[in-house]
């Protein structure tokens, strides 16, 4: 099972939801292969996020979910025991224990999923299944449809209308349960954490690189499988490049960091982004953009709300920073005119917020019959404003990026911030980079020795 997953009886009342919106249908979900990192080591694996929902199988796996013909329930499809492969690379569940531990009514070796499949598309209506990044998984998938609706003008039936997953299991995984919402906790509790102790541990002269490790040691100390995407520790104009990964830089007295991390923990993600200085405080051009960008998602978390769009946080944050923009004088004109003509975007290019949970970019509609989807109480989403001045602009500004990410829960009554945890007021990080900076005797010290 997944390591702080659901339990079992959780998968199956998913199962069980699902079931019952596949009349007459065959849902199939092909998982990843095992992938080599370099000639004969793997990568860790990590399964399919959807087969993880549905069962909290972790191995490498193909799922038919079927309400249709003789074969009706959960298929899985995994590797098959092996003494020999087990010494080497641990225990597998096996036939068996697809069955026993995992709720599958029936189970067969991973390689026979296409004659499998084939002969549950003769029985069905309709097929749900979304396109592999493998072309050799989709042409036998494909192959699979010809020949099922090739026997149809013998029996006098339509052809297989085939749809795909997305949709459906998206809107299955967009509000959460009670028992998701507490391991979402635990993830965005665990990945503030860490963003305070990083905030507590930095020293000038550090490389971005110790940055990454560090707070990736702090998730999986804290429980977590690892990170939940790519660590971003971007200092100074790295800040500016919106997904910087290369993370190989010495971080210097004056510098910002900008830290986009999160840990992944019982198959659910934190995602938070905090801006610090590196010295003691923010230089005044630093402050003046960063009381922008957190005023702007102090007011986009206020606007995450059961009822309303969930476009209102952007526009609530979008209203906010073009102010600020016009005020410090990136952008000139009246609010209004700047946001129609989208001015701003030259310093702020993304929205403001996505879906999280299971995946970071988690699945879910975001809007319904062309508007902006409504809010419900289990829904989590980020609110991540930013200011990103290129290095080239010819403003004290140049080479500044802050962003400012939280992971906000729909509630009944408003919202509950997840990752309140992690500091933010200016106030407040000043006060923590001041202390600890003045601690001479942990100043002398690596980062991880800095946590002791």
């Amino acid at each position: 099972m997944t390591l702080n997953g659901p339990a079992p009886a959780v998968h199956a009342r998913r199962r069980k939801r699902l079931l019952e919106k596949l009349s007459g249908s065959v849902l199939f979900i092909a998982g990843p292969p095992e992938v080599i990192y370099s000639n004969d080591v793997h990568y860790r694996y990590r399964p399919d996020t959807n087969i993880r929902f549905l069962t909290g199988f972790e191995e490498p796996a193909g799922l038919i979910l079927s309400s249709a013909g003789t074969e009706r329930g959960l298929t899985l499809f995994v590797r098959e025991r092996d003494a020999a492969a087990e010494t080497w690379n641990g225990k597998r569940a096996g036939l068996d224990g697809a069955k026993s531990k995992y709720g599958a009514d029936f189970s067969y070796p991973l390689g026979d999923w296409p004659a499998v499949l084939e002969r549950h598309l003769r029985e069905a209506d309709r097929f749900f299944w979304t396109q592999s990044h493998d072309p050799s998984v989709n042409e036998r998938v494909l192959g699979a449809i010809r020949s099922a609706n090739a026997q149809r003008p013998r029996s006098g039936r339509d052809s297989l209308v085939v749809e795909d997953t997305t949709l459906l299991l998206g809107e299955a995984r967009v509000v959460k349960e009670a028992e998701d919402i507490e391991i979402q906790r635990r993830a965005c509790r665990v990945t503030a954490d860490a963003h305070r102790a990083v905030a507590r541990a930095l020293r000038p002269g550090d490389t971005e690189y110790q940055v990454e490790a560090l707070v990736e040691y702090l998730f999986r100390n804290g429980g977590c499988s690892g990170p939940a995407y790519g660590t971003i520790a971007a200092g100074g104009a790295n800040a500016t490049v919106l997904h910087y990964t290369q993370n190989d830089r010495t971080l210097l007295d004056g510098d910002l960091l900008l830290l986009d991390a999160g840990g992944e923990l019982g198959g659910y993600c934190g995602d938070v982004t905090r801006t610090f200085p590196v010295g003691s405080a923010y230089t005044r051009p630093q402050a003046a953009l960063y009381d922008i960008v957190l005023a702007s998602q102090l007011a986009a978390i206020d606007a995450v709300q059961p009822g309303k769009s969930f476009d209102n946080a952007h526009h609530a944050a979008l209203r906010v920073l073009v102010q600020g923009l016009i005020d410090v004088g990136l952008v000139e004109g009246e609010v209004d005119e700047a946001i129609e003509k989208r001015a701003y975007e030259r310093f702020y290019m993304h929205r403001t917020s996505h879906w999280l949970g299971m995946d970071v970019h988690d699945a879910g509609r975001y809007a319904i019959d062309g508007a902006s989807r409504v809010l419900e109480p289990g829904m989590v989403l980020t609110v991540e404003p930013g200011i990103y001045v290129p290095a080239d602009h010819s403003s004290e500004f140049r080479g500044i990026g802050i962003r400012i990410e939280d992971d906000v829960l729909v509630t009944v009554s408003g919202n509950e911030v997840l990752t309140a945890g992690a500091p933010k007021d200016r106030t407040e990080v000043e006060k923590l980079r001041r202390d600890a900076l003045a601690d001479t005797r942990a100043a002398q010290d690596s980062p991880a020795l800095r946590l002791r």
